[in-house]
């Protein structure tokens, strides 16, 4: 016995012959069957997507650890269809699936995408100029950071010239009107939908047709098509690949607002960040009016570019000038510190770098904010061996003022040159900055776009520098007088004699 029983449609009991049998396990899920089948239960990876029929500590597909979640298996859909050799889709009950035309990507015909400005200048950078037409855009951050708010006046200013659209998933559209009202957006054309059934979703993208549309937040959609709770792995993967393919086939521009873990990175699946056009980070301290927004991933612009923001009373607004908000204000240099160029995106900046050397145990501890503590081990060790600067019995603590996070190596520089200050207890002269990658050897190695950052710090009024010597400039720049170095024992010896 297979458990099945076989039924005759009413078709055959009339004679007509249309082979109407139908086959039906006695063991299915059906009012008059009392056996109900017990829901198998499968483990889904968070970082990857991966499955497992069972618990394991790492999972096999991407090899991370403690990420595997238990989730109801779905049921195989019903509609199955044959790949074969054949041309035709119909053939056979079950259907061959038809090949599609293959073309040269030299004959296909391309050109530069249109980009819509959203009428907020740091935002615009950050996406590459603009938004583009069937993009999707993925935004996530700490909660209470300023996601909605950003987003809000964005389709505020989009609204001027064509038709958008916010779905919230976890606030009511009163809610969403007191914060546009708050914000000074009184008379906002901003359409609104309370919703988080992805079918509704869907069925109103196609009656409406908005140019834009923001989804607050994609871990509370959820498909009808699923049995899993919403903000699960498979809900989460599902909705935003559903989502996407109507924003390519429509050209509706797309925003996806994410949940953060306690880490920090974007919750669910790995494989959401890869499916969206561009990923967008908030960063930044809760407690601080700035944030900074940072791009991960553009398929329409560059990568690693950061806009700005300063939080006010009527939303967030763009910082015209960043560098400044990096920038203590000190009355006279003091020791420990150290002002770094670097390079975010297309943007050199000006970062203060704080460094304080401190009688230690015999544990010396090594902290970092904003610089990799590893990194900070290997500047140490090469200050030891190769400058003879030794803070072995010290504690170490080096800090990034403004609360951005480097993860250059032309920091290295400025970083050491400023632990060297504290240690001393000298300050470095008024007006000095300082870029370039040291290695384990010693040598200091160029940055990438030196004579931009130059630039930069002579246009802010900084009047000595020391770089390496293959970004000293063929021609002088007035009002900065630069001091090439190859190795950091050259940069040390020029500081104490500063």
């Amino acid at each position: 016995d297979l458990g099945f029983e076989r039924r005759t449609g009413a078709d055959e009991l009339a004679g007509h012959g249309r082979g109407s049998v139908r086959w039906r396990s006695r063991h299915s899920r059906c009012p008059d069957n009392p056996r109900m089948a017990k829901e198998k239960s499968i483990y889904i990876c968070t970082e990857c997507g991966g499955t497992s029929a069972k618990w394991l500590g790492k999972c096999p597909s991407c090899e991370a650890w403690n990420t595997l979640v238990e989730s109801v298996a779905e049921a195989a859909p019903k509609n199955r269809y044959t790949i074969g050799m054949g041309t035709s889709a119909g053939a056979g009950p079950r259907g061959l699936i038809a090949s599609q035309p293959v073309a040269t990507l030299s004959e296909i015909e391309a050109s530069d995408v249109d980009r819509q400005p959203t009428g907020i200048d740091e935002l615009d950078r950050v996406l590459g100029g603009g938004i583009v037409a069937g993009g999707v855009v993925l935004i996530g951050g700490d909660p209470g950071i300023g996601k909605s708010t950003l987003l809000l006046q964005a389709l505020d200013e989009l609204s001027k010239n064509m038709k958008t659209l916010y779905v919230t998933g976890e606030e009511s559209g009163a809610q969403v009107a007191l914060r546009s009202r708050r914000l000074g957006l009184g008379k906002s054309q901003v359409r609104v939908l309370a919703e988080i059934q992805l079918e509704k979703v869907a069925a109103t993208l196609e009656q409406e047709q908005p140019a834009v549309c923001v989804i607050d937040s994609i871990q509370t959609v959820y498909s009808d098509q699923l049995t899993s709770a919403p903000g699960s792995v498979a809900q989460v993967r599902e909705c935003a690949a559903q989502l996407t393919r109507i924003a390519k086939s429509t050209g509706i521009t797309i925003i996806l607002v994410g949940h953060v873990t306690k880490e920090g990175a974007l919750a669910g699946p790995r494989v959401l960040e890869h499916i969206v056009d561009t990923v967008l980070y908030f960063e930044g301290d809760t407690h601080s009016s700035f944030r900074l927004v940072r791009a991960i991933k553009n398929r329409f612009g560059a990568v690693n570019e950061i806009g700005v923001f300063a939080m006010t009373e009527k939303g967030l607004r763009g910082v015209a000038n960043p560098s400044a908000i990096f920038l203590s204000t000190h009355g006279d240099p003091v020791a420990g510190s150290c002002v770094l160029v670097t390079l975010e995106g297309t943007r050199p900046l000006l970062v203060e770098i704080q460094a304080l050397v401190d009688s230690g145990g015999p544990s010396p501890r090594r902290l970092s904010v904003g610089i990799e503590r590893d990194r900070l081990a290997m500047m140490l060790a090469v200050l030891h061996r190769h400058a003879g600067v030794s803070a072995s019995d010290q504690d170490v603590f080096v800090n990034a003022v403004g609360g951005v996070r480097i993860s250059e190596p032309a920091a290295d520089l400025a970083v050491m040159l400023a632990i060297q200050s504290s240690l001393r207890g000298k300050a470095l002269p008024r007006g000095f900055i300082a870029f370039g990658e040291v290695g384990l050897a010693g040598e200091v190695r160029p940055a990438p776009r030196g004579q931009e950052r130059l630039r930069e710090a002579a246009k802010l009024g900084f009047s000595v520098a020391i770089v390496p010597k293959a970004n000293a400039p063929k021609k002088p720049i007035e009002g900065l007088t630069i001091h090439a170095v190859e190795r950091i024992e050259q940069a040390i010896d020029l500081v104490r004699g500063l």
